[in-house]
């Protein structure tokens, strides 16, 4: 690039003005019109990021076929609003064509042919991505042939879970070859640095948290106005419904805990093809009464439900920087949680409880020991002060030096 995309210590001549950024994004992780709270952590980091470049947002969406005979499993069979215009952004977007695992190899190539014109007219400084395959690797492609840095990041599944044997290496041909890796969480920097992505290129940038919507407020009042019994053992689950996430081992440790817990009820905040299966295990272990499916939440929503919770759960098998658990941390709500990815770096014994993951017998243990212990609800929130502004400052750093270190 002719200049660097930020100040690099040096003062500059007193003539020269610096000129703001151009920073494209390119992300499937992002607000669309059928999930507006969708890549809600990408969406919130940027928002305080355009107070340091222009920003638009470019998001490729991935379209298998309505053909049964094309696409047997259904997967993603539903389109996206393409004309959907997101708060406060510039953002298109665009779909490529795929097969469900039959393109799995292609679709990086076939993203970035479709991508190229709209990248183009937007003639970044630097292009920013969020999910490293195929999108990612679209980005890289493109920035490589233009001489434009990029900058992936990873939210934890894209790195962790890539997909097969080709889709790995070709995340990993992306981290490699990217100007800089932004992480958000210490333990996927240390994936991305064993993959063989220079220590110096990966930089990692803890999720921030609304703390305007996300903070200690009264249990009582807001179980008055959900409906919920003063005297119930609620627990609440934010996310995906997907066994992935633990949620077969949760129901079988609430199927466990009703004979001695008589009024536990679990709620669960969140969409997922995997719920009838979930509803249908409740039933036949005789809890179906006691779980409470709540489908899609807003923030505010999310929020008055972890006021009204006495604890907040995610047994999930594997996980980056859980935007869910700092929320609850921030409503000062303790936490019973896996031991994995990025969650040790969100919790203490003053907060939460880990156990491993897939072991009902220690989830069933550790939510009996929650529920029994006398939390310090203040103390717990007061812990995570960390905000999207925090999260954005960094992000724009790391930006900052993929530029220089392209220049």
């Amino acid at each position: 690039m002719s200049e660097p995309l930020c100040d690099t210590g040096e003062a500059p001549a007193i003539h020269t003005r610096r000129k703001r950024p151009r920073i494209t994004v390119v992300t499937s992780y992002f607000p669309i019109a059928e999930e507006p709270y969708k890549g809600h952590s990408a969406f919130q980091t940027l928002r305080f990021m355009k107070k340091d470049a222009d920003i638009e947002v470019i998001c490729p969406m991935s379209a298998y076929p309505r053909t049964k005979w094309l696409n047997p499993t259904g997967f993603r069979y539903r389109r996206v609003d393409l004309s959907y215009k997101p708060p406060e952004f510039k953002a298109t977007y665009f779909e490529y064509p795929a097969l469900p695992l039959v393109t799995r190899p292609f679709n990086g190539l076939t993203c970035a042919h479709l991508l190229k014109p709209y990248l183009l007219a937007s003639k970044p400084d630097l292009i920013l991505n969020y999910w490293i395959y195929p999108e990612g690797f679209a980005a890289v492609q493109l920035g490589r042939k233009y001489g434009i840095p990029v900058v992936v990041g990873s939210i934890g599944s894209d790195i962790l879970r890539p997909g097969g044997p080709v889709s790995f290496r070709l995340m990993r041909y992306t981290l490699r070859a990217a100007t800089g890796v932004i992480t958000v969480s210490e333990d996927l920097r240390q994936n991305a640095i064993k993959l063989g992505v220079a220590p110096e290129k990966v930089t990692t940038v803890l999720n921030g948290c609304d703390r305007s919507i996300f903070y200690a407020r009264n249990c009582d009042q807001a179980r008055v106005e959900l409906g919920i019994p003063q005297d119930a053992e609620l627990l609440l689950y934010v996310g995906w419904i997907s066994p992935t996430k633990g949620l077969v081992e949760l129901v079988d440790a609430v199927a466990a805990l009703a004979p001695t817990h008589p009024r536990i009820k679990l709620a669960l905040i969140g969409e997922g093809r995997f719920t009838p299966d979930l509803q249908k295990q409740a039933e036949q272990a005789g809890v179906g009464d006691r779980l409470l499916f709540l489908g899609r939440k807003s923030s505010p929503e999310v929020a008055q439900w972890l006021a009204a919770c006495d604890l907040f759960t995610l047994p999930s098998h594997s996980e980056g920087c859980p935007n869910a658990i700092v929320e609850s941390i921030s409503c000062g709500r303790p936490v019973v949680s896996t031991d994995v990815g990025g969650i040790p770096e969100l919790l203490n014994e003053s907060c939460g409880i880990m156990v491993p993951p897939h072991r009902t017998d220690k989830l069933t243990a550790a939510l009996h020991d929650a529920l029994n212990r006398r939390w310090n609800n203040d103390a717990i929130a007061s812990q995570f002060g960390r905000g999207w502004e925090a999260a954005a400052e960094e992000t724009f750093e790391a930006c900052c030096r993929a530029a220089a270190i392209n220049a």
